[in-house]
């Protein structure tokens, strides 16, 4: 299932190793402050709104899959 999503990115030597989704911008950029409080310099966290496949985890939840960045 395709969907746009906001979703915080975590950067490792500028490859993203992990997406997660994010209720709205707002919750993002609060979770991006209180990572950034313990990172070292080659880890960047980022908030985007992108097109993302999503899928369905067993309790329901959905998690990313794979993004769609045009």
């Amino acid at each position: 299932m395709e969907q746009v999503v906001i979703a915080l990115l975590l950067l490792v030597n500028n490859e993203i190793k992990e997406a997660r989704i994010q209720i709205d911008l707002s919750s993002c950029l609060k979770g991006k402050r209180l990572a950034n409080r313990s990172v070292s310099n080659n880890v960047e966290y980022r908030c985007i709104k992108t097109k993302a496949e999503l899928e369905k985890n067993i309790d329901g939840s959905y998690s990313i899959k794979k993004l769609i960045m045009e």
